[in-house]
């Protein structure tokens, strides 16, 4: 697990990204994001004390509910064409 208070103090503390990843056992490209996504939402060290590690993970990477991109195919409507006569998959997603 990603040791976020850990690579944040010490950030702080001027400790290189390198050293910070070996340190934490993990990448630099976690360090470099760990450090960028705190300074967005605008959290420093030191951290509230009732701050859990779930909750500053939380707040740091907060997913927004994604709008699907696309429409579903009606499954019930292909599946009756299908047992159709001369109905392939192929021409039914073509018409729609």
């Amino acid at each position: 697990m990603t040791q976020y208070r850990e690579i944040l103090r010490l950030h702080i503390q001027g400790i290189s990204q390198r050293n910070i990843a070996a340190s934490c056992a993990c990448s630099r490209n976690t360090v470099s994001k760990i450090i960028q996504r705190s300074e967005e939402v605008g959290i420093s060290w030191p951290l509230e004390k009732e701050l859990t590690d779930g909750e500053l993970r939380q707040r740091l990477f907060a997913e927004v509910d994604p709008t699907p991109s696309r429409k579903h195919p009606d499954y019930e409507y292909i599946h009756k064409e299908m047992a159709k006569s001369g109905v392939t998959l192929s021409l039914l997603l073509e018409l729609a």
